[in-house]
């Protein structure tokens, strides 16, 4: 399990003898095999914060659908303000992205991927959204089974036969 700490947010409230300080942290957690979860975390500590959102986001995990290393296919996803674009990728190219939606791609297992943050840089709202474009990927296999089709297999093209020379 592989557990990363994508933002901790620090809040603070005014009582008569000072002020009182409260966190949270945003915590994403993933078996690198296609499953994620992510959760936030609360506490008076940074380290209870972080303890507490790694347990949540345990609690949390889904199941992506992934192709090999890649994805199967683009999918553009939002939530709230925050818009990701995501493109499957060819092997070697590694995980183009931003800090807060690498966390996410990593954590999931994902190698090869080019993305896109557009609108909010909200870490909250890109790694929901991440997450919720993550969740709409779905492979040729599923979609031809709840259509009731079955995929052909394509048959490998034979080599020419030798042409007899004629003297």
């Amino acid at each position: 399990m592989v557990e990363k700490v994508v933002y901790i947010n620090r809040s603070s409230k005014v009582v008569k003898g000072g002020r009182r300080f409260s966190f949270s942290a945003l915590v994403v957690v993933g078996d690198k095999k296609g499953k994620v979860g992510v959760a936030l975390g609360k506490a008076s500590e940074v380290a209870d914060a972080i303890r507490r959102g790694g347990e949540l986001a345990r609690n949390k995990m889904v199941s992506i659908s992934l192709k090999d290393v890649t994805i199967p296919h683009e999918v553009h996803c939002r939530y709230g303000g925050a818009k990701i674009l995501l493109r499957p990728a060819s092997p070697g190219t590694g995980i183009i992205a931003g800090k807060t939606v690498r966390s996410v791609l990593e954590s999931v297992g994902i190698k090869d991927i080019l993305t896109k943050s557009l609108g909010s840089k909200n870490a909250a709202n890109v790694v929901k959204a991440t997450l919720n474009g993550l969740l709409t990927l779905r492979l040729r296999e599923d979609i031809y089974k709840s259509r009731g089709l079955s995929i052909k297999k394509l048959e490998t093209p034979k080599a020419p036969e030798a042409i007899p020379a004629t003297a």
